[in-house]
């Protein structure tokens, strides 16, 4: 519950929160200056402790990046580490390290699937109730 409680605190501080899985996809942004083009920023919160004890090593971190989602987001991605904190419900500040995965996608209804799976082995793999999701429009490119 405490994992859940920060992420959603940290999705809260980012702009757009979406905290449930949009009945219909996000559309992305359809006016955008040339060279950019229109596409969809996803943020994913991965919190960092382990049930029981203990926190997901940058070891464990990358081999999960590597296994998991850059085969599913091969053009790129960035991983940020940010520091999000809560208040649970005996009024007490909870602090947990977290990685942020951002990832920008061109073809905005193919993503789903692949970050739906991301978040399953991830809580899978360390044992968490879930990854926290934003997603926002965006003009993109290089």
């Amino acid at each position: 519950m405490r994992k859940l409680a920060l992420l959603a605190v940290l999705g809260l501080l980012a702009a757009c929160v979406q905290t449930s899985a949009p009945s219909q996809p996000p559309q992305v942004a359809s006016a955008c200056s040339a060279p950019l083009k229109p596409a969809l920023e996803i943020n994913l919160f991965f919190g960092r402790d382990i049930e029981g004890g203990g926190e997901v090593s940058e070891r464990q971190w990358a081999e999960f990046v590597a296994s998991e989602v850059t085969p599913r987001f091969p053009d790129g991605l960035s991983v940020l580490n940010v520091a999000g904190q809560s208040r649970n419900s005996m009024n007490q500040t909870l602090r947990e390290r977290t990685k942020l995965l951002v990832v920008v996608v061109f073809d905005a209804p193919a993503h789903h699937a692949k970050v739906q799976a991301i978040g399953e082995a991830y809580s899978k793999r360390f044992g968490q109730h879930g990854v926290f999701r934003t997603e926002h429009t965006v003009c993109a490119g290089v």
